[in-house]
């Protein structure tokens, strides 16, 4: 399946959030994929992720998660610097706006001829936690979350009552949780207090843990674990194949 890539500025309250779109190039009409990458936007393996899924017949959005606080198309390095400057924007950030971020998205997609109809969402680290945000919206029904990073915490700015897992009730679809057993920023802790609250929520998910590093499916870098990594994208697509179409 050819896949063609564009990007679409979309309005939003909190600005103009650049948005990348990754489609099968046949003029079919195919289930939308709200994709979310690391703090550092769209990079090369988050580019390479989106358009595979796509390749499997998704339209894929990638929007810059911190549209608000840097220049329309910045790309952050995998360095010091770049991790800084996104530890630093995801700080920055409230959780309620990536809430109209999805709004925006899930709205735009429902005017393309593009679209079925059907949504679901898929992230990596930051990404796995925005995805599960996402899920928080009506129309998403499928959710595939890789090491969601912060839903055990208060890291990502949340006024009472705003934390993604004080909204687990606005959760209809049904979820992946694909984790790292060597993963520090998600320790064991961490994910059993997750594992309990999704569980008592009585949420309709299935749970994985490997024996993976943090951004053991990016395709750049020494965690990164191939083997592993189909694994996810074959557990992801199995759902989004199952469920969106």
């Amino acid at each position: 399946m050819i896949v063609q890539s564009q990007h679409i500025d979309l309005p939003t309250p909190t600005g103009t959030m650049r948005t990348y779109v990754h489609r099968p190039a046949d003029g079919g009409r195919y289930p939308v994929i709200l994709f979310y990458s690391e703090i550092f936007q769209q990079t090369g393996p988050i580019e390479r992720a989106a358009r595979l899924l796509a390749g499997h017949g998704y339209a894929v959005l990638v929007p810059e998660v911190f549209h608000e606080l840097n220049p329309i198309g910045t790309v952050l390095a995998y360095d010091n610097a770049g991790r800084d400057k996104g530890n630093a924007d995801k700080a920055a950030k409230q959780a309620t706006d990536y809430d109209s971020d999805n709004r925006a998205m899930i709205d735009w997609a429902a005017q393309q001829q593009w679209s079925n109809g059907q949504v679901g969402a898929m992230g990596f680290c930051i990404g796995g936690h925005l995805a599960f945000r996402a899920a928080l919206q009506p129309e998403v029904k499928a959710t595939a979350c890789f090491y969601a990073t912060d839903l055990h915490n208060h890291t990502i700015p949340n006024a009472p009552g705003q934390h993604s897992m004080d909204r687990l009730d606005n959760i209809k679809g049904e979820l992946l949780m694909i984790w790292g057993k060597q993963d520090p920023h998600i320790p064991a802790a961490g994910r059993a207090e997750v594992y309990r609250k999704l569980a008592a929520a009585e949420l309709n998910y299935t749970w994985h843990e490997f024996n993976g590093q943090h951004a053991f499916m990016r395709d750049e870098g020494e965690r990164y674990d191939p083997q592993l990594a189909l694994t996810g994208y074959a557990l992801a697509l199995g759902l989004f194949g199952r469920v969106l179409r």
